[in-house]
């Protein structure tokens, strides 16, 4: 072969044109596998983006869906808390502890990549934030339920209450009727009255007389007649001496004063004594009555009261 059918590099020119086809077709083969490559790491990545994005999504809608619950559960708590505001220990003890699970859930909640674990955590924080409040709604019942039965017990001791006022109403004033009874059972009654004139000579003697003008003193007798209510002891008999004129006698060395009666109210009387009385026995009275004024002609009234009451009166006639 001549010089002149060689081409470059001692390649004759077939050869160098089926060289540069074939680099042709290898350098094609190298650009569609590279475009092959580019779109298959291009569906890679977007496939990749997509499962990020619906874990997002489904992460976001976990996260909504426990916010959702915990809310709710603080609403029910908002709720029972307003309603029983009066349970006033039980309240600040729950609120408390809700506080710490409240504290808790927003730790997990808030986190701004906020985990599926960290989503599960919370959401076991409101299921025990609703258990709390189940048990607070169990003790709430049983409160309400004894309150209940506080006030019932309550209404049955006012009740009785009332019951045992009245009749101890009662009983004080059938105690009061019968001690009143007895204080009027007790009253003495006097009887066989006898009033009669002395007349006082130089000698000392004595002697009876109907005469207005030598009457000197009065001596008056009674008897107290026997009482089995009356107890033994002391009693004062008051005395009202009455002139013909109607005019209470009172005088200063007879100590004269008045006295509030049950029957007649406020009266004066004359002179009062003391005496002994044994319960259930009969017992005669006598004392002299002397006046300062001359004794005149008429009737004179004596009058006896014990206790309030009047119990026995006598009359002696002066002529």
């Amino acid at each position: 072969m001549s010089a002149n059918n060689l081409g470059f590099g001692g390649e004759n020119p077939k050869e160098q044109k089926d060289n540069k086809s074939n680099i042709i077709i290898l350098l094609a083969i190298l650009l569609v596998a590279s475009w092959g490559y580019f779109f298959y790491a291009k569906n890679q990545s977007e496939a990749v983006l997509a499962e990020k994005n619906a874990d997002y999504t489904s992460l976001d809608s976990s996260k909504n869906a426990v916010q959702k619950e915990f809310d709710d559960a603080l609403l029910r708590m908002d709720e029972l808390t307003a309603s029983n505001t009066g349970l006033d220990s039980i309240v600040k003890r729950r609120n408390t502890e809700m506080d710490i699970l409240k504290g808790k859930f927003k730790s997990l909640v808030g986190k701004q990549n906020a985990t599926s674990a960290d989503l599960a955590e919370a959401k076991k924080l409101v299921a025990e934030m609703n258990g709390r409040i189940d048990e607070y709604v169990k003790e709430i019942e049983r409160l309400q339920t004894e309150n209940k039965q506080l006030f019932v017990d309550k209404e049955n001791l006012t009740t009785e209450n009332k019951t045992l006022s009245t009749n101890l109403v009662s009983t004080e004033a059938a105690k009061n009727e019968a001690e009143n009874k007895v204080d009027v059972g007790s009253t003495l009654h006097a009887s066989a009255f006898r009033i009669t004139p002395i007349n006082e000579r130089n000698s000392g003697k004595e002697k009876l007389t109907a005469s207005a003008k030598r009457a000197d003193k009065m001596r008056i007798s009674f008897n107290l007649d026997e009482n089995r209510i009356a107890t033994t002891g002391p009693k004062q008999l008051f005395i009202i001496a009455k002139d013909p004129a109607g005019k209470v006698i009172k005088e200063e060395p007879l100590a004269s004063g008045s006295i509030n009666t049950r029957q007649d109210g406020q009266v004066d009387f004359t002179t009062k004594i003391d005496v002994e009385y044994k319960q259930g026995e009969a017992k005669n009275i006598s004392f002299d009555l002397r006046q300062t004024d001359k004794y005149v002609k008429g009737n004179y009234t004596v009058i006896v009261y014990q206790n309030g009451f009047k119990i026995g009166e006598g009359i002696a006639t002066l002529k």
